[in-house]
């Protein structure tokens, strides 16, 4: 049916602008269109051209504010004339209590006081509500106002993708079935005069055959084994090792669910080493062995919920607590495994990757050993062009950023980080005073990139990679 209509259309007429039109008035699913085409295509009948439109969809958020209205619209219909006591209003669903006093309150519509709630205007008109409508209804709205519900998250960029199509050289009102094979029948019916017949292509090759390649993130991987490693095959961790033991507080915002991937299921560990949990606490709220600490209830609830971890540090601050329950003994560690980032995909970011940690724990490091090292390490990888910057790390102090020069970018770009982990991480360990550790963390994708001239990451790593890239990039081999 849908070849029929497709062929019969483009007798009469020159193009198909858009298939999804087309569908549409011809009442065929568009799925069965594409498929079609893609066919007829194929044997040259059509010659057909991508389209690419972007839509906005709602939510299950914009779907359930564009059925009952916004929240802030419940709230302030939900406040009467003559006020509100705030204990009563605040008997609404959670959700919209919260979100919906905060909006107001920002549009100027209510007056919050601590025991009543009061109207600042007589009539609010619902325009979030009005706009969710509208996008439904495949009309459009301003970009102000789209802006503006991509930020509350109520709608979702949809990449819709079809054809316009025209006659191709090959073209046929109706497709005629071509033959493959003489078959035994054809002779006995003697049909086989008449029969249209595939042609042979007697200049095409056969499918190569080839050995298995190295992935050039692998090729780097295997330059980076100098030390000890460490085990790194947890990519779920608590809040507590990825964080809390990191002497990083439970306010800071790359603990927001926008940067970092929370389970659901399971959502909390189930074991933390007790006595070790109380010195992080302390160390945390009132200070200790030099520091005043952050000066906040710390939340043991906050400490126990499960994520993606978000760097490999995760699996340091467990190696140094473990390595503090013995007798000390100066150790080089290193990581290589896969981190998860809540990050818009760019050229240079991606929500997962790879991060190589490294560190030493000895008597008598400084900086300056930092420092040599990483000049070492990034030396041997040919790349020499290194800039290092004073950075902030809530469990490094002194902190550095690394930079390499990317020759493909022409610009500099950040590689890691790094620093000396301070002693409120360190000593409620059990680590001995006068031990220091030198730690630095790098992505494995980004000096990957600048070795190999791949200016955007998505070409280096995901489903998107060229496999001739692969192929043709021999593995670097230096003398480490």
């Amino acid at each position: 049916m849908a070849e029929e209509a497709i062929l019969g259309y483009l007798e009469k007429n020159e193009e198909i602008l858009d298939t999804g039109k087309f569908a549409e008035e011809k009442g065929i699913s568009h799925d069965e269109i594409v498929n079609v085409i893609k066919s007829l295509n194929g044997f040259r009948l059509l010659d057909a051209q991508d389209i690419k439109k972007e839509r906005w969809v709602l939510t299950e958020e914009g779907e359930m504010y564009a059925k009952d209205g916004s929240p802030e619209v419940q709230l302030f219909l939900a406040v009467p004339p003559e006020g509100i006591a705030r204990e009563d209003l605040q008997k609404l669903k959670p959700s919209i209590y919260k979100i919906g006093s905060q909006q107001a309150i920002k549009n100027k519509w209510i007056e919050m006081g601590k025991l009543q709630v009061a109207r600042k205007v007589d009539h609010v008109d619902d325009k979030v509500r009005d706009s969710l409508i509208q996008l439904q209804n495949g009309e459009a709205i301003g970009s102000g106002d789209i802006d503006g519900l991509k930020r509350r998250k109520l709608i979702s960029s949809q990449i819709w993708k079809g054809y316009s199509v025209k006659k191709g050289p090959k073209y046929t009102p109706k497709r005629k079935k071509v033959a493959t094979d003489l078959t035994r029948e054809n002779l006995q019916r003697g049909d086989w005069k008449e029969i249209e017949f595939k042609e042979y292509n007697f200049l095409a090759k056969g499918q190569p055959t080839e050995g298995g390649c190295l992935h050039p993130l692998l090729k780097a991987w295997l330059l980076y084994l100098l030390f000890e490693e460490m085990p790194t095959n947890n990519f779920v961790e608590s809040s507590f090792w990825n964080f809390d033991a990191l002497f990083q507080p439970q306010q800071h915002p790359a603990r927001d669910s926008h940067d970092t991937f929370f389970l659901k299921e399971p959502s909390t560990t189930r074991t933390l080493p007790e006595d070790y949990v109380e010195r992080v606490k302390q160390v945390h709220e009132s200070g200790g062995y030099g520091s005043r600490g952050y000066g906040y209830e710390w939340k043991r609830e906050e400490a126990n919920k499960n994520l993606l971890r978000t760097h490999t540090t995760a699996v340091s601050s467990r190696m140094l607590y473990a390595l503090a329950q013995g007798t000390f003994a100066p150790k080089s560690y290193y990581s290589i495994d896969r981190v998860f980032r809540n990050e818009a995909v760019d050229r240079t970011h991606l929500a997962e990757f790879h991060q190589i940690e490294g560190l030493i724990c000895d008597r008598g490091l400084t900086l300056g050993h930092l420092i040599g090292v990483l000049h070492d390490f990034f030396s041997r990888l040919g790349m020499s062009k290194l800039k290092f910057k004073p950075a902030y790390n809530p469990y490094t102090e002194p902190s550095m950023e690394i930079f390499s020069y990317h020759e493909g970018l022409q610009k500099w770009v950040e590689i890691g980080n790094s620093g000396m982990f301070r002693p409120e991480m360190l000593l409620p360990m059990g680590l001995p005073e006068d031990v220091q550790v030198i730690a630095w963390g790098l992505s494995l994708e980004r000096p990957t990139m600048i070795l190999y001239g791949i200016d955007n990451i998505r070409d280096l790593f995901g489903h998107k990679v060229d496999l001739s890239l692969i192929k043709r990039n021999p593995l670097c081999r230096l003398g480490i």
